[in-house]
């Protein structure tokens, strides 16, 4: 076997099992915030070990890990489930940038490689990877599962692509967490002004790439 086909055969069988796991086992879980809470917090200190495998299977396989985020911030609060979060989902977002590159990218080139939207995304990663890798990632209404394979399907190296996914995703993953905190003390009978505020800078995370491109239009 070709030295080059190794890397798609290893990825495919990790792949494989991944699926397998997560089919086999209780794949309902991962959109269940109670459920996850407590399941989490029994396990005491494997919980941390567990969470970012299953964040990252779950980004590895395009599952949306929103639920994941908002329930590390009720077991393990808000700087510590923000930074888990963080690192579970930059380690999946590396594994399914590394499929979609060696997996899919021959096959994805030849057809749509003189697309225009792929051309301009293309082109985009070429002139300023680590920018426009921030850029797209600090919005958190971006489709983060989708992204990650686009991006393995351009010419980025690994280095900007993890740097620029683990620094642009903090600021979207701490407003999750904030909620998931927040939410948390809410349903407790606590003070619900935190969530409304946790609510608020995540709407304003979304709005503001939209109203950034609006004043670029305008200039």
């Amino acid at each position: 076997m070709t030295s080059n086909k190794r890397p798609r055969l290893w990825l495919a069988i990790t792949f494989g099992v991944c699926l397998l796991v997560c089919l086999l086992g209780p794949l309902q879980a991962l959109f269940n915030r109670d459920l996850l809470v407590n399941r989490l917090a029994e396990l005491g200190p494997w919980a941390v070990g567990l969470f970012i495998l299953v964040y990252t299977i779950a980004t590895v396989l395009g599952v949306p890990g929103t639920i994941l985020t908002i329930a590390g911030g009720g077991v393990f609060g808000l700087f510590w489930g923000t930074f888990w979060s963080v690192v579970g989902a930059t380690v999946g977002a590396i594994g399914a940038f590394l499929l979609a590159r060696y997996l899919l990218r021959d096959l994805v080139k030849s057809r749509l490689g003189y697309h225009k939207a792929y051309f301009s995304f293309h082109q985009a990663v070429l002139h300023k990877p680590l920018t426009f890798v921030l850029a797209v990632r600090f919005a958190p209404i971006s489709p983060f599962n989708v992204v990650n394979f686009l991006f393995g399907l351009t010419s980025i190296d690994l280095r900007n692509y993890a740097t620029g996914t683990f620094l642009g995703i903090i600021p979207g993953t701490l407003a999750y967490t904030w909620l998931g905190v927040t939410g948390e003390e809410a349903l407790q009978g606590g003070d619900r002004l935190p969530f409304f505020l946790a609510l608020g800078m995540l709407t304003l995370l979304s709005l503001l790439p939209i109203c950034l491109k609006r004043n670029e239009c305008r200039m």
